[in-house]
């Protein structure tokens, strides 16, 4: 990260960069984190996979490099480089790469529950 003089921004230059992806495995690292939002790299070597689960925040997924299929509720979508997915609070998901991948997550601010 390259910090900003006045302390205003944070910028990366090179996103890809961030992460490597390791062989047989996936490597996760946060590049951002504030009290509205949180940055995380996901780097998956070809057939690894993050099994489904469900976040309680909505959320970004950002396919940087690779090819993953991502399953989202009851649908499956074949992502490529440049994908983008928003996804409500409690979607069922899950992605496994079918090439070595890197992906972007980024997790939003908590929707403030209906009365």
């Amino acid at each position: 990260m390259t910090p900003i003089p006045n302390g205003s921004a944070t910028v990366i230059l090179d996103v890809q960069a961030s992460i490597e992806i390791p062989p047989r495995g996936i490597l996760s690292r946060t590049i951002y984190e504030d009290d509205q939002i949180k940055v995380i790299l996901f780097g998956f070597d070809t057939g690894q996979a993050l099994s489904e689960h469900t976040a309680a925040r909505p959320a970004i997924i950002h396919i940087i490099q690779g090819e993953a299929q991502v399953t989202l509720g009851t649908n499956s979508i074949a992502a490529r480089a440049g994908t983008w997915i928003h996804m409500p609070p409690h979607l069922p998901h899950s992605v496994q790469a079918k090439t070595p991948t890197t992906m972007q997550l980024v997790l939003l601010p908590q929707l403030a529950e209906s009365m």
